[in-house]
């Protein structure tokens, strides 16, 4: 493709035509000459966070930019609205792939219940492989805000470590894989249908969620110490209360990475003060969950006594 920005009629045959007006905020579909983008919120808090995806395949890089960015606002108690989505492609790239792209992008965010509203499109030599940095925009309304994490509050987990890791692993690097049975690497390739805890999300604030945090890089254990960090407090985690999905920790053995610190989009960890009743009201959803420790006034350790290291890199990189 050739260098800088789609011509207007590629940019909306391959990406603005795929994206639709579904939320009653949004003023319109993003359209060729229009640089800003319209929501009316009445008097509700406005949300907002933004997150590059870097080191996905181009096949998955719609879905995890648009739930990556819609959990971190769910977390944070807010229902995503909008999203403003910039693509940056490598020249080697061809049409087909953004066409992919564009209608992951949209499926995505037909799940999540947002509208696209705009963004920025451009074929670069600044980049190697298809990038995306994606901002959210969602709303709360202020008497909802969440109040923090307290000493004493049960952390309750949906679904399972390393959701997002062995996902990827499974989709992308098959070739690391080769003593995994091949049914167990396409349930795992399966998982892109748990990336969403917008759903969880509604859940847990109506069942009195002080805090919440998703599980992203650096996994659960890293989860639990941003979690807690927010309001500088600790933690103590039961390791064997973590859910865990065979295929997951098959796979993470086979290529030699810690699930427990491998990215898990698609999971949320919820500080609230009656873990039972938390646990209770998920599952009846049909969202897996466990309590997995509790918040402590300081410092972080597993149930056993021994210490809970910080957050580093997340495991994944460790690939290469």
């Amino acid at each position: 493709m050739k260098l800088g920005k789609l011509d207007n009629d590629t940019l909306e045959r391959l990406i603005l035509d795929r994206f639709k007006k579904t939320r009653p905020e949004s003023f319109g579909a993003p359209r060729i000459g229009m640089d800003c983008a319209m929501l009316d919120f009445d008097s509700d808090l406005i949300v907002t966070s933004c997150d590059p995806i870097t080191s996905a395949d181009a096949k998955h890089i719609g879905a995890l930019s648009v739930h990556v960015n819609c959990n971190d606002a769910a977390a944070g108690g807010a229902e995503p609205v909008a999203l403003l989505v910039t693509l940056l492609l490598p020249p080697s790239e061809t049409e087909e792939t953004v066409a992919m792209i564009a209608k992951d992008l949209q499926e995505a965010a037909e799940l999540a219940g947002v509208d696209i509203i705009g963004g920025h499109t451009e074929v670069t030599d600044a980049v190697t492989r298809v990038t995306t940095c994606t901002a959210v925009i969602a709303r709360t309304p202020k008497a909802k805000r969440l109040s923090g994490a307290k000493v004493g509050d049960a952390i309750v987990m949906t679904k399972w470590a390393g959701l997002e890791g062995a996902m990827l692993i499974a989709s992308d690097h098959a070739d690391r894989l080769a003593s995994v049975p091949a049914e167990t690497i396409e349930r795992a390739k399966l998982l892109s249908r748990y990336l969403s805890v917008v759903p969880e999300s509604r859940i847990a604030i109506q069942n009195g969620a002080h805090a919440m945090h998703d599980v992203t890089e650096g996994g659960v254990l890293g989860a639990v110490w941003e979690l807690a960090m927010q309001e500088r407090l600790g933690a103590i985690v039961d390791r064997d209360a973590i859910p865990i999905l065979p295929e997951i920790k098959v796979i993470s053995d086979a290529v030699g990475l810690d699930p427990y610190r491998l990215m898990a989009s698609g999971s949320m960890l919820i500080a609230c003060e009656n873990g039972s009743d938390m646990v209770a009201a998920l599952r009846e959803a049909g969202i897996p969950t466990a309590v997995i420790g509790r918040v402590t006034e300081r410092d972080f350790r597993f149930a056993d006594g021994s210490p809970l290291d910080p957050p580093g890199a997340d495991e994944l990189y460790r690939l290469f």
